[in-house]
């Protein structure tokens, strides 16, 4: 029988704030949160990689590519792969199984900076024909430069499923396999705040290779090419580390009985495996699901439209690859500190008030931003790219209020909508929790993901030839207003029925407990 010892310690109030772990226990949470720092460190570096592939760098591509290759490129592709990976874990063992998945991902992303990249010229199709292409066929304008720059797509389709598969099908699967309950409450959340190291550390890094890169380039020399195998190589050095960290914690740490002991860990109930047509019938059964569906959904469409267009304003403000790339590097150095402070705020916001006002500030602070991010874009488009404001270049305003806009929306996602969708589940019965997340997540989830990207795709078809997305920016912004509101309205209503099924659970609770006593 394993020892506990979290029971019979207990920790001051400072304590149980910042660092709620037992000394003993640093031989176990030590190497999973260093083991999530990898992870994300590599996720932030090839996350802000593919884009400035696909958008800065691709022949005739630009953000307005990443609808097409979102809806015909990432969404097949995951469902092909979580097909692949659900067999393969039935026929190898949980550590075989990680090491094979992660040396294949880093594998290729190896691959690709040290060969594929440099051979892209040979391998790709040339500018010219691309240009016929997307002359011959307008309304694929966009799409062409998918097929074209075939190893960028691949790329970001890799880049995409590394953070599906290693950090929620890999790592949190081990995480909840080996972790107690006593642990996990502690644990957990401090995983989030070293995940936000990982973005801090990655996002230095970016900006340090795509400044020496531009600088120390010689006549002749692809810069971006050197950056990239800069980052290739810090891929390579990280993925090695996950690897060994990973081995060390089954050969050190679960052979250890204070830390793991098959018998003693609480037996989750697994996720019951719903089709669409399942997931579909019970969410509109049930209204209480389809309104946190509706919050994912809105989430994930309003997101996906604001990021197109900010993308495509950080390629007119920055065409060269580099200048791209460091951007996308501050943007994600900013997101780690904004979500780490965000946290820290949620924290109390949670504590303090009630539920649907913390579940308001995602969609009430997204309307609000996009409110004037979309402004500056309507502006942009009827004074011309070269109007200025107050001696600012409006293009260079567009990206500044997009960045923030997007790390503040991150920041809060990760630290109060991801929070109050969960807390949403608790009054539900235990077969409503089990089944309504398993519901939310085949369905809304894919909704969420890919609707942003149609819509994205399908207005650029219907506009054809080289329409840019900030020229479609009255369109998508009312999209946007609209979804945003629907989101709130939404968080109103199920705020509502949230509060009167908590008020019935704890009525209940005190009428068992009274009888028993």
């Amino acid at each position: 029988m394993s020892t506990d010892n979290t029971s019979t310690t207990e920790f001051s109030k400072l304590r149980t704030v910042l660092w709620p772990i037992h000394n003993f226990e640093l031989k176990k949470f030590l190497p999973m949160g260093f083991m999530m720092l990898c992870i994300l460190f590599i996720y932030t570096l090839v996350r802000d990689l593919k884009d400035t592939l696909v958008v800065s760098h691709a022949i005739g591509g630009g953000a307005e590519t990443l609808g097409f290759l979102k809806l015909y490129g990432v969404v097949p592709s995951a469902i092909l792969f979580m097909i692949v990976f659900v067999k393969l874990a039935n026929k190898l063992t949980r550590e075989k199984l990680f090491y094979s998945i992660v040396t294949f991902f880093l594998a290729f992303f190896v691959t690709f900076g040290f060969i594929i990249f440099p051979a892209r010229e040979y391998l790709h199709m040339s500018a010219e024909t691309i240009a016929n292409l997307q002359s011959s066929y307008p309304a694929l304008h966009w799409f062409i430069p998918v097929i074209g720059n075939w190893s960028y797509s691949l790329f970001y389709i890799f880049a995409e499923l590394w953070g599906s598969v290693v950090l929620t099908a890999l790592f949190w699967q081990f995480a909840n396999e080996i972790t107690r309950v006593s642990e996990a409450k502690r644990f957990y959340s401090l995983f989030g705040f070293i995940g936000q190291l990982g973005l801090l550390a990655s996002g230095t890094l970016i900006i340090t290779c795509a400044s020496i890169a531009k600088k120390s380039a010689s006549a002749g020399v692809d810069s971006f090419g050197v950056n990239l195998r800069y980052q290739m190589g810090a891929v390579l050095i990280f993925g090695i580390a996950l690897l060994v960290t990973y081995r060390w914690m089954n050969k050190s740490v679960l052979t250890d009985k204070r830390f793991y002991d098959p018998g003693d860990i609480a037996k989750k109930k697994s996720k019951p495996k719903m089709g669409l047509g399942e997931s579909a019938k019970m969410l509109f059964t049930n209204k209480y699901l389809l309104l946190i569906a509706v919050l994912v959904i809105a989430y994930g469409i309003s997101i996906n439209l604001v990021e197109g267009v900010f993308k495509g304003q950080i390629k007119l403000a920055y065409p060269d690859a580099n200048d791209y790339n460091k951007l996308m590097g501050k943007l994600s150095l900013t997101t780690g500190l904004l979500t780490m402070g965000v946290m820290l705020c949620g924290a109390n916001i949670l504590r303090i008030f009630p539920w649907r006002t913390a579940a308001l500030i995602t969609p009430v602070f997204l309307f609000c931003a996009s409110l004037i991010f979309f402004g500056v874009i309507i502006y942009e488009n009827k004074m011309g790219l070269n109007a200025t404001i107050m001696g600012t270049s409006v293009v260079m305003i567009a990206v500044v209020t997009g960045l923030i806009q997007n790390a503040f929306s991150k920041g809060v996602k990760y630290s109060l909508f991801d929070s109050t969708m969960q807390m949403a589940y608790i009054p539900l019965s235990p077969e409503e929790k089990v089944k309504g997340q398993a519901a939310v997540s085949v369905l809304a989830g894919r909704l969420g993901k890919g609707g942003g990207a149609a819509i994205q795709s399908t207005m650029l078809m219907i506009a054809g030839g080289n329409t840019p997305l900030y020229k479609l920016v009255d369109w998508l912004a009312a999209i946007v207003f609209f979804v945003v509101l629907m989101w709130i309205f939404s968080v109103i209503n199920l705020s509502t029925r949230f509060e009167k099924l908590t008020k019935a659970k704890e009525e209940e609770a005190r009428a068992t407990e009274n009888s028993n006593s």
